[in-house]
């Protein structure tokens, strides 16, 4: 009768996955992860040089963002204020001529450097979609 009694006791499947194995490989990614992450330099943006250009635009219109984000149109002796949203509605009721293509009088924002990217950012995406086409930054030449 022993044939019997081991008859019941074959080998079962085993319907459990075994961890042990990916544990290892996670474990040695992580070393190696560890290793070779002080060894990668940072990569640096190299950013354009800012010389001088041949010739300074005539009277052209100009933007001011302050440190509070309010804004002030400038245009030969005439100074309005207004703001991120309204720039470009005011800048064409205070000077068509921004629009006219190739001899379109050309618009320069100039901003404090405190401000956020974002806010020049809509400042001249407002003034491309009003049709702005002659837009440029106000910087300091650096030595």
């Amino acid at each position: 009768m022993p044939a019997v009694s081991s008859r019941g006791r074959g080998r079962r499947t085993i319907s459990e996955i075994n961890m042990v194995p990916f544990i290892d490989v996670m474990l040695v990614l992580l070393i190696i992860f560890m290793v070779t992450a002080p060894l990668i330099t940072p990569s640096m943006i190299a950013l354009p040089k800012v010389g001088k250009a041949p010739s300074q635009p005539q009277n052209p219109v100009q933007i001011q963002i302050g440190k509070d984000e309010k804004v002030l149109i400038k245009f030969k002796t005439d100074s309005v204020p207004s703001n991120v949203r309204n720039v470009a509605a005011d800048i064409v009721k205070m000077e068509p001529a921004v629009r006219s293509g190739a001899q379109a009088v050309p618009v320069v924002i100039s901003a404090d450097k405190a401000i956020k990217y974002e806010t020049v950012v809509q400042v001249m995406d407002n003034l491309q979609k009003a049709g702005v086409s002659r837009v440029g930054l106000s910087v300091q030449t650096g030595k």
